[in-house]
């Protein structure tokens, strides 16, 4: 049976802080030093995210304290300079949210931070409320599985499935697979490749099959 790939259920954060529409401009800043993070969900209601608050919403006020924008700043950067002049976090905020469900899986959510070049993510249910925070760090966290859970789940959802009479070998060091022994349908070689580079945690993946035993010659 193949393995199910892993969520970010699996690994966010429930604990979340997050801030009201309403919330002070200095409070966002004296939160994000507090607790060491970059963003904020922005809730209303029983928890509804409404929007995100980050480092990049907060700058602007820093970039254009001490100067006047140029023409051609009010014409690109509208949004920003509108964000210069905000006092709470809904004034600054980004909205709507670019967030992701629990069910997500880490590659997924790893896509959408790297497309939309932001470091964290509100996860929500399916009526929009908040659950958690999942973060780059949180993403990388598979890398940290040892070589021995690796080996196991590669030998149970890979190599069983694929290579049933138990030829093939498994062998791991610091995340990186490698499959042995004997592989008599080389067919399946790019198929065991694939499907073992999906396991979370696996740093990269080689084929390394045993020559085949000479065939003694008929007398």
């Amino acid at each position: 049976m193949l393995h199910s790939p892993r969520t970010v259920s699996d690994v966010m954060t429930h604990t979340v802080i997050a801030v009201g529409r309403e919330a002070p401009f200095k409070e966002i800043i004296e939160l994000m030093e507090q607790w060491k993070i970059s963003a904020l969900p922005v809730v209303a209601g029983e928890g509804w995210v409404i929007g995100v608050v980050s480092e990049a919403d907060l700058l602007p006020k820093e970039e254009f304290r001490d100067s006047d924008p140029t023409r051609f700043d009010q014409l690109r950067r509208l949004s920003d300079l509108a964000k210069a002049g905000g006092l709470t976090a809904g004034e600054v905020m980004s909205t709507p949210a670019v967030s992701v469900h629990s069910d997500t899986t880490l590659p997924q959510a790893a896509r959408i931070m790297a497309l939309r070049h932001i470091k964290r993510l509100p996860v929500i249910d399916a009526h929009g409320l908040l659950q958690g925070v999942v973060s780059r760090s949180d993403l990388l966290k598979v890398f940290l599985r040892t070589d021995e859970e690796l080996a196991d789940e590669v030998t149970r959802t890979v190599t069983a499935f694929l290579f049933p009479d138990g030829a093939v070998t498994v062998a791991v060091e610091g995340g990186v697979v490698t499959l042995g022994g004997e592989i008599r349908d080389r067919t399946l070689v790019p198929v065991a490749a694939r499907l073992t580079r999906a396991v979370e945690g696996v740093v990269d993946v080689r084929v390394e099959p045993a020559e085949p035993a000479p065939r003694t010659p008929p007398r």
